[in-house]
């Protein structure tokens, strides 16, 4: 299993912040490893909302099916993967003195045909990065939105 933790402080309030993170369609706008996002049904965000994200890291591109399973407006987005990686992960915003601080952390499965341990540990540092960027964009549309 892979445990990725990236964090990052946006000089916004959690409201502000959650405003933008809520639009899952519009992930793809600052995630980078997330090429397109579509919808299972009508239902667009809270609890066991559903979509299919295709992902490219590298020369590697999936099709995985996430479903949201927790959400609290301003503070949380938990996610399940389905696909050839599995596993969960979550958003979560806490208000500093500075703003607010958005902490991403990740629990991946790694098939045995991806190496397994092996995989995991070549990709942490891997999505590490990529996932850091991803939140620095984040913060840049937050603050462009906001000025």
């Amino acid at each position: 299993m892979a445990h990725i933790r990236v964090q990052i402080n946006i000089a916004e309030s959690p409201d502000i912040v959650w405003n933008e993170l809520r639009h899952i369609d519009r992930h793809v706008q600052w995630m980078m490893d997330a090429r397109s996002i579509s919808f299972d049904t009508d239902q667009r965000e809270g609890v066991g909302t559903s979509f299919v994200c295709v992902t490219k890291v590298g020369p590697f591109v999936t099709r995985d099916r996430m479903t949201v399973t927790a959400w609290s407006d301003t503070e949380t987005m938990g996610i399940e993967h389905r696909g050839i990686i599995t596993g969960s992960g979550t958003i979560t915003l806490r208000a500093t003195p500075k703003g607010t601080d958005v902490v991403w952390e990740e629990n991946l499965h790694f098939p045995w045909w991806a190496f397994g341990e092996v995989g995991a540990s070549v990709a942490r540092p891997v999505l590490r990065a990529l996932w850091r960027g991803n939140l620095k964009r984040l913060r840049a549309i937050v603050r462009d939105g906001n000025d």
